[in-house]
């Protein structure tokens, strides 16, 4: 009798069937399994941290710039600073004064003014009662290039010295007032600042007023 041979079974996929997924992938442009899709999903908000917040909430305050006062662009001077900036400017005032319109003395106690205005702004508020003391300094620091020079001589320079003192005293009192009225009006805002932080505390809650 013939023995019919016999084939060994194919496991194997048949030439031009389908292909079935694995691992998830996705046929045909769709995920063949929901769960892996939604696995994959949770990962990746995982990994770009969650929900995209875009709103003003989000946003960061920009950190403040290398140099920046935190209390605003008003330099802050000693009383020693404020002193010397308040006569070195009263003589360069007094010079120029004596170049442009002959030592002017006039020109030269209108100019006084906004130099003691700003030695009071200026000068720090741990030494605020420095100010109305130089300025009336300073203004006699800035005499000699607009006085008189009363013939010659060093008697005679400070006999002009003092005459111009004694005639210019309206200019130094209306000036020594300016920085008087300027120190009492930042005194009593600091007063004030240092109240409301005080009042902060016992509340417990934060401030970040800075004395000016």
């Amino acid at each position: 009798m013939e023995q019919h041979r016999t084939r060994p079974p194919q496991y194997g996929p048949r030439r031009g069937a389908p292909v079935p997924a694995q691992g998830g992938r996705p046929t045909n442009g769709r995920p063949t399994d929901g769960r892996a899709a939604n696995g994959r999903a949770a990962n990746g908000r995982a990994a770009g941290g969650g929900v995209r917040r875009d709103g003003p909430a989000a946003r960061r305050p920009a950190p403040a710039r290398l140099g920046q006062r935190p209390g605003g662009s008003r330099p802050r001077l000693t009383g020693l600073g404020g002193g010397l900036f308040c006569g070195a400017s009263m003589f360069a005032l007094a010079c120029l004064d004596a170049l442009l319109f002959g030592g002017s003395a006039t020109v030269y106690g209108v100019l006084f003014l906004p130099v003691c205005v700003l030695t009071a702004l200026w000068v720090r508020p741990g030494d605020l009662v420095t100010a109305p003391v130089v300025v009336p300094i300073a203004f006699a620091v800035g005499l000699p290039p607009v006085a008189d020079d009363g013939g010659g001589g060093l008697g005679g320079h400070f006999m002009g010295l003092v005459t111009a003192l004694a005639l210019q005293a309206g200019w130094l009192y209306a000036g020594t007032l300016a920085a008087v009225l300027v120190v009492a009006v930042r005194r009593i805002r600091l007063i004030g600042r240092r109240a409301a932080q005080r009042r902060d505390r016992a509340r417990g809650l934060p401030s970040d007023r800075q004395a000016r």
